[in-house]
């Protein structure tokens, strides 16, 4: 009984300190914008969580790369669409309006990443391309020389292939989905 209540005081002195810090994280963003700005803020901790593994062999871990991708796989496709209802531009978001003239294409990158991200979860296992090969198999676009047109491959050919192939796939994904539909930070 007496650890209950410890616990319910702890978290009574420390839940509003959470949240104040959280508002001032997102620049006093409430509601929708404070929501998806978490969630692009978490996928963002795991892309650099990802990275170094990415760049220095010996810092890869199967384990942790599927975690990762796990939380990137979690926060897109659907539940990120859902994360942007029409409309939601209020400040201090740093989305676009081109999002809903242009649903579709901001859709495709949503599922593009879902679909990478669960890629990456079975690639885990796969470990590293060696020799630096990564860049000579991954065409301007960021797409598979040869193994893909638009959108992503299946889940079937990214389980096969090495992590960090199809983290760079993820990335340029993200990346595409920024300078298409995220306005600069001032």
């Amino acid at each position: 009984m007496k650890k209950s209540l410890a616990a319910v005081a702890v978290l009574a002195t420390t839940s509003p300190m959470v949240m104040a810090s959280s508002a001032l994280a997102h620049d006093g963003a409430t509601g929708i914008v404070e929501t998806r700005m978490h969630a692009m803020k978490e996928m963002g901790k795991a892309v650099r969580s990802l990275k170094g593994m990415m760049e220095d062999e010996s810092s890869y871990n199967a384990e942790t790369v599927r975690t990762q991708a796990e939380i990137i796989k979690l926060h897109a496709g659907e539940a990120m669409n859902e994360q942007f209802p029409e409309g939601s531009l209020q400040e201090p978001t740093h989305a676009k309006p081109e999002i809903w003239s242009d649903w579709d294409r901001f859709s495709d990158l949503s599922s593009q990443l879902e679909t990478l991200a669960g890629g990456l979860e079975l690639a885990a296992k796969n470990g590293l391309m060696m020799g630096g090969q990564g860049s000579m198999m991954m065409n301007g676009d960021g797409h598979m020389a040869g193994m893909m047109g638009k959108g992503a491959p299946d889940l079937e050919v990214l389980g096969q292939m090495p992590a960090d192939g199809v983290f760079t796939m993820l990335v340029k994904t993200c990346s595409s989905c920024h300078l298409e539909f995220r306005a600069r930070k001032p």
